[in-house]
């Protein structure tokens, strides 16, 4: 762990529920709760109001020194900002669902905010959720997960969310691109969500932490 920081990796597919998970056990053990997804959705964005083509890496590498992101914390959850602008109404829009799949591959990008993430331990103790987390990220906490489902229910869930993008086509996106696949970090805890409350999930974390050692609020 970067220095000694406690790192809880949450990763998964989209719509296994990893998001809610993460930001309900983050509030119940007391860390800060980072969302990665929403930091290559906010790249999205923007690169879609310069004009940028996502399926050239070339063109959006160049726009990325230019790119005034800023990422923080309030209320114990992570915020973005970039040039002073908060894109987190936009995040979930369709045009951002159909392409961030192809901005996140981009190498540039992925180096950049893996930076970004690491930096978040620097002083903060962390329940972080994404799809490299446990892998890329910080592969040497030893609190890892990954929340899975069934992917017709994954579909089902998308589908409740008001989000029409394919599941299978994110699944393939996801797990295809050469650079930090979306991939089950060799030690990590595996848990399906498909007919689990989200209480269910969390309370089987908790379980899992407390076997590794880690003290909780509740203990």
């Amino acid at each position: 762990m970067l220095n000694s920081r406690i790192i809880i990796a949450i990763d998964g597919p989209a719509a296994s529920g990893k998001s809610t998970v993460a930001r309900r056990l983050a509030r119940r053990l007391r860390l800060a709760y980072v969302n990665s997804g929403a930091m290559y959705r906010a790249v999205t964005w923007w690169m879609l109001r310069q004009g940028a083509n996502p399926e050239d890496p070339d063109s959006v590498a160049s726009l990325l020194p230019g790119m005034r992101m800023e990422c923080g914390l309030e209320n114990g959850a992570s915020t973005i900002r970039i040039g002073g602008e908060d894109p987190t109404e936009t995040l979930c829009t369709e045009e951002v669902n159909q392409n961030v799949s192809a901005i996140a591959r981009i190498p540039a990008v992925r180096s950049l905010l893996v930076a970004l993430q690491r930096d978040y331990a620097l002083e903060h103790d962390l329940v972080m959720e994404g799809r490299d987390i446990g892998s890329v990220v910080f592969p040497d906490t030893p609190y890892k997960f990954y929340i899975d489902a069934s992917a017709d229910i994954r579909a089902r869930r998308r589908a409740a969310q008001g989000q029409r993008d394919s599941i299978t086509e994110r699944d393939r996106a996801d797990t295809s691109r050469k650079t930090s696949p979306l991939a089950i970090a060799e030690d990590a805890h595996v848990v399906d969500s498909s007919n689990l409350t989200i209480d269910g999930v969390v309370g089987e974390i908790v379980g899992r932490l407390k076997l590794k050692g880690l003290v909780t609020p509740d203990e």
